[in-house]
């Protein structure tokens, strides 16, 4: 049974310009992971923050707020009723940095556990086999 690096292999040595290197990926530095998941988390979480505070400010200028009051007011009774006073801007933009910040705890503990796992499968599996071509 050949592998797709082999097929590679044969495919580049009928082709005299390209070479084909061959590596294994045996280990995944721990500290490398935990910074790379921290900053792929922190941006996702810059861009959740930003994302639901457009969201509400978009809302909120086409009167979907308003709207959305005038129906409950009218299935419950109650004059008093404001989805808009409960989801302020200020309510919105603190739960989205709380819910952010929280992704980027979990996302870096995640990344971390992840590399953990591939170094302890590489003692078994020997690694994920790559092969890159040169053109």
């Amino acid at each position: 049974m050949s592998s797709v690096a082999d097929k590679l292999q044969r495919k580049s040595q009928r082709q005299t310009s390209v070479k084909q290197v061959r590596l294994k990926l045996v280990y995944i530095d721990f500290w490398s992971a935990v910074k790379f998941s921290f900053l792929v988390a922190a941006s996702l979480g810059i861009v959740l923050v930003v994302a639901s505070m457009l969201v509400w400010i978009v809302l909120n200028s086409t009167g979907i707020f308003g709207d959305i009051d005038r129906i409950f007011r009218d299935i419950l009774s109650d004059e008093n009723f404001s989805i808009a006073s409960t989801f302020s801007f200020s309510q919105v933009a603190l739960f989205s940095v709380v819910v952010a910040v929280l992704n980027v705890l979990i996302g870096t503990a995640l990344g971390a556990i992840a590399s953990m796992l591939y170094n302890f499968s590489v003692r078994l599996t020997g690694g994920i086999l790559v092969g890159f071509t040169n053109n």
